[in-house]
């Protein structure tokens, strides 16, 4: 089959285009994108396509890019079609970000021909990748221990992006070039071995062939079983997620956790997974971080957190796991001024009061002193406050037997310096009642001269 033919095959089997569409072509000079625009030039008649080019300035190689400009001019010269060029700033947007140079350049490469797409009304961006960059990415990918996620590689269609040579060999590429005598560019960054893909390129692909000389097409056909698995999974995970869910934002999801806790963990990664990438996204978030969350669900305790990067913070509560990267918030100011209850919208939580004349004298009966706890009514008497820490705050905890500096308590009870301002005091006159989820204070327990009973408790907020 000739390299036009398999391409209009490709395209027909993704259905990358529809007749009439508007495509913009990356350009780069290189005999990737080199074949792509020329192939292009040949089929628009049968696709009914309008063909604009566009080469992105990384701002990497000042002494290459103004030939490589040149040549992608003339080219699109000779094919009669329009050509226009976009400098972004890498370097600075990797400083700026914190990322390396490579996924900076993507970043902006992206939102560049996204850009220029909208400018000249181009619904579809055609990008050049090859067969040849499937088995590399899956290779690198399957080093750095991805899922089957990111083992199905580069997808031939993804939102207004294509790629009509995903199919497509280098060594077809540079046969059809030769053949139409077309020149290209070679980029000098693709011939230095400090990169991961050149190294897979230029070692491991040539070594991995001496095994299997049909390599690339072979790795390409395993990264597409993936992303057809793929597929079928996203279906199972979005009906999942569906009844999972307790509350979200754009920075944080709440889901329930006693279906995640009884659920396959085949399943219950990819269901995690999904979750990050729907609130703060997934770079960053490697499958060892997947592995903790999924050990956090099935064997952490209540209060159980992880730290993970891009500020990423994974907690278990009693009933549901919240994953966010905001900071828990302080506290407002709450007034109890009888028996009800009183809703803390920061924590997710509402504290419930009432007043009994007896208490049963049952196991239990007092609370848990963490989610229930049981007070002589006439010593911790209405109004009653609730609020976040302050500085110099002081407590008696139940059984210490002394006066304890609440900083301390926290420090000895492990509680994480992110959450100590979003853990409730219930407060009577400035003295505290019971630091809430941890210890009741002395001061103001049951005991056999107690008539009535303060009983509080606290529950996580209905979704």
């Amino acid at each position: 089959m000739e390299l036009v033919e398999k391409v209009e095959e490709t395209i027909r089997k993704y259905g990358m285009f529809s007749s009439g569409d508007h495509v913009l072509v990356a350009l780069s000079g290189g005999p990737d994108s080199v074949c792509l625009l020329s192939v292009f030039h040949r089929i628009q008649g049968e696709f009914s396509l309008h063909i604009n080019a566009a080469y992105i300035d990384h701002g990497l190689r000042p002494h290459e890019v103004p030939g490589e400009i040149r040549f992608c001019e003339e080219l699109c010269t000779s094919l009669e079609i329009p050509f226009s060029t976009k400098q972004v700033d890498v370097a600075a947007h990797s400083r700026e970000k914190g990322i390396n140079r490579q996924e900076a350049a993507r970043e902006l490469r992206y939102r560049a021909l996204n850009e220029i797409a909208a400018s000249v009304g181009a619904g579809r961006i055609a990008l050049g990748h090859t067969a040849d960059d499937q088995a590399e990415t899956l290779l690198m990918r399957l080093f750095r221990g991805a899922g089957p996620a990111g083992l199905s590689g580069i997808p031939p269609v993804r939102q207004n992006i294509v790629r009509p040579l995903i199919e497509t060999e280098r060594n077809e590429i540079e046969d059809f070039l030769a053949e139409a005598g077309r020149g290209f560019i070679i980029d000098s960054s693709n011939l230095k071995d400090k990169y991961t893909r050149n190294r897979i390129r230029h070692f491991v692909l040539p070594a991995a062939r001496a095994i299997n000389a049909d390599v690339v097409r072979t790795l390409a056909r395993t990264a597409e079983i993936f992303r057809e698995e793929e597929r079928y999974f996203n279906v199972q995970v979005t009906k999942a997620l569906m009844k999972l869910v307790c509350r979200k934002t754009d920075t944080a999801i709440e889901l329930f956790l006693s279906p995640m806790e009884m659920m396959d963990t085949v399943l219950l990664r990819r269901v995690v997974r999904r979750a990050i990438d729907v609130t703060e996204g997934l770079r960053g978030i490697g499958f060892f971080h997947i592995e903790e969350i999924t050990g956090l669900i099935k064997k952490g305790k209540a209060g159980d957190r992880l730290y993970l990067p891009r500020s990423l913070r994974v907690i278990k509560g009693y009933s549901t796991l919240l994953l966010t990267v905001d900071t828990p918030e302080r506290l407002g100011e709450y007034i109890l001024n009888g028996p009800g209850e009183v809703v803390l919208p920061e924590a997710s939580l509402v504290l419930r009061c009432s007043v009994s004349s007896s208490i049963e004298p049952r196991e239990g009966a007092f609370g848990d002193g963490r989610r229930s706890a049981a007070f002589d009514a006439e010593k911790a008497c209405f109004p009653l406050q609730v609020r976040s820490r302050r500085p110099g705050d002081l407590f008696y905890p139940l059984g210490f037997g002394r006066r304890k500096k609440l900083q301390d308590f926290f420090v000895d009870e492990k509680v994480p310096r992110d959450q100590r301002d979003a853990v409730p005091l219930l407060v009577q006159d400035e003295k505290i009642v019971w630091v809430v989820g941890y210890r009741p204070d002395e001061r103001y327990r049951v005991d056999k001269e107690t008539k009535r009973v303060l009983q509080c408790e606290i529950k996580q907020q209905k979704c």
